[in-house]
Order: C-alpha cells, then structure tokens, then sequence
C-alpha cells in the first residue's frame, strides 16, 4: 500500500489525543505548535501536560477513554500503552470517518508519523510505511546535517521575496523563472557566505 503524503492545516481544529503518559506529551507539543485545540483524555497526567492544563492551552478529562469522547474532532490520537483502549478509539474514530493514529500500534492507523526535520517553515519528512521507523530517524539525522539552521532564516526571505515580485508583476512565467533562480543552491550558498560575514563583522565590533 502506498501512502499519500501531506501537510495539514490544524489551526483551530479540535485534535483528541487520549493518553497522558511521555508519548502523548509529545504529540501535544507539536499539535500545539501547529496551532490546533486539544481535548486530552487520560486519569493522570504528566507534569508538563498539567502545566498545560493550568494555563488554559488545553481541556483535559480525567477520565477513562468512553463512547463520545470524539465528538467534534477533526483528528485523534491514542497514545496509550494498551492495545485494547487503543483498538476501543480506533474502532469509534472509523465509525465516525475521523482520521486516527495509535501510537506504535500499526493495526489501528489511519495514518503515520513521520521523522520530521524542521528549520523554521522548512519541513521534511520521512516515511517507511511504518516498517522502520528507526530507518526513517536515522534519515531524519542525516538530513538535519544536510540541511542547516540557516534554512529557516533563508525561507522566511524567499517567501518575503515570493510575496514582493508576485505583487509587482504581471509576468507569470517570468516571475516563476526568477522564483526558481532565487530557490536555487548557488543562491543559498550567496545567502550563506553574506550571513556569516554580518556574523562576523558584528563580533569584531
């Protein structure tokens, strides 16, 4: 089976996560870093996810996983150690067409999680259809050597630069020649040397 990848939009979508052991504390920093509203369902929490709870980022009943507690969501996460909670949200998030992901537990997936290296808005992720994640971290490494921090800082000034010729052309074709031109290793590279001199110059001063 081949998986269709993609990046989803979750700002001001309500996730269910179910779960409140280390593995959930993860996926709920990075569902809220991607801006999306979270009902967290669980008996106990850790910590950082009480820390959570208390500022208000996120709802949490102290409870066992039961019928309903979907309701509303757009996506929803098991990260539970129990096979059998985890097959019980599944079963009900299929019923209900809403896309769910149990944690390290294949059979009960609508979709995976991938290694991801992030630089800022520059996100690439690694998939191998659940069968090695390890493959797929070890992957994630390489690529976080491959490409650096100054990725981020390089994106936010091709996106600012996107956004000033689209708004000054009327060129199409000629627009995207320029785009692709900007995008271009060569480019980066310029960028680079130029970053690192301004680095350089402001620690001798």
């Amino acid at each position: 089976m081949t998986l269709f990848p993609m990046f989803v939009k979750l700002e001001g979508k309500l996730v269910v996560v179910v779960g409140g052991g280390a593995v959930a504390e993860g996926k709920i920093e990075s569902l809220l870093a991607a801006g999306a509203r979270i009902r967290l369902i669980a008996p106990q929490i850790r910590p950082q996810i009480a820390a959570w709870v208390r500022f208000g980022k996120i709802e949490w009943l102290p409870k066992e996983f039961a019928t309903g507690d979907l309701e509303g969501a757009s996506l929803v996460i098991a990260a539970t150690s129990a096979p059998g909670v985890n097959g019980a949200v599944f079963a009900e998030a299929e019923a209900a067409k809403i896309l769910c992901n149990a944690v390290d537990d294949i059979a009960h997936c609508h979709f995976y999680y991938g290694a991801v290296a992030q630089r800022g808005d520059l996100q690439i992720a690694v998939s191998t259809n659940g069968k090695s994640p390890a493959l797929a971290q070890r992957i994630r490494t390489e690529l976080e050597e491959t490409y650096s921090s100054e990725y981020g800082v390089w994106l936010e000034w091709l996106g600012a630069a996107r956004e000033l010729l689209r708004a000054n052309s009327s060129n199409r074709e000629e627009t995207k020649a320029v785009l692709h031109q900007l995008a271009s290793r060569e480019n980066f590279e310029r960028f680079l040397r130029q970053s690192r001199s301004g680095e350089r110059k402001r620690e001798v001063a």
